[in-house]
């Protein structure tokens, strides 16, 4: 019996099928929202709810399921949906493609984590682990929206500690490079594929930020860049 839930967002997708099977692994209740489907508890797998993590009702309602289990209380959260696009150089970026980057990569992470704060608090502390990326810190030609994005995680992350440090609540920051997935190998299939970080390094990273051993650590920007 788990004894203690953590919330992934995203946990369908590349990253998060990896990151989802390290907390069932290390014994976690595991809350997965989906934009369809019902809530449902298969005996080794995680809790499924439909749930749209644009609309603040769906976000609430996410971790709502999360939170729903007394002898497992909501402990962490894991904010990884997001997504990317490339375009022309800045001038060349309609306003419509750098607002999309925008809505889809930072205010899914401020609904669900403003959602779950209060639980966080209530159960004692916790964890917010929130995911942006290299770009964030070292942009690329093109890509303007996705590094200003992503960056605003990062800058959300760091308020969410210094605002919550005191209530016993962490948030730290992982900030992937490439990761090995197979839609990016699809996207990509020229590159050199050794240099990029598998998707379950980086879920041990975050399983490691969502859990007590790292109980001093909050405000962290982890760079998970492998070799890329």
């Amino acid at each position: 019996m788990a004894e203690r839930t953590v919330l992934v967002t995203g946990g369908t997708g590349g990253l998060g099928g990896a990151v989802t099977a390290a907390f069932l692994k290390a014994g976690w209740r595991v809350v997965v929202p989906e934009r369809e489907g019902g809530a449902a508890a298969p005996a080794a797998g995680p809790v499924r709810v439909a749930a749209d993590l644009l609309d603040p009702a769906g976000a609430a309602r996410a971790v709502a399921v999360a939170a729903a289990e007394p002898a497992a209380p909501l402990r962490a959260v894991v904010n990884l949906v997001g997504g990317y696009a490339s375009g022309g150089l800045v001038h060349e970026t309609p306003i419509e493609e750098f607002d999309r980057m925008l809505r889809i990569n930072l205010r899914p992470t401020y609904l669900v984590t403003q959602a779950a704060l209060p639980h966080l608090v209530e159960a004692g502390g916790g964890a917010v682990v929130c995911v942006s990326a290299r770009a964030a810190v070292a942009p690329f030609p093109g890509a303007a929206g996705y590094a200003t994005a992503k960056a605003a995680v990062l800058a959300f992350a760091n308020a969410v500690a210094v605002e919550y440090r005191q209530r016993g609540v962490r948030c730290n920051t992982v900030l992937p490079s490439v990761i090995d997935t197979p839609a990016n190998r699809a996207a990509q299939p020229d590159a050199d594929h050794r240099r990029w970080v598998p998707p379950a390094e980086i879920a041990a990273v975050i399983r490691f930020l969502a859990s007590d051993e790292s109980a001093p650590t909050s405000g962290a920007s982890i760079p998970v860049y492998g070799r890329a």
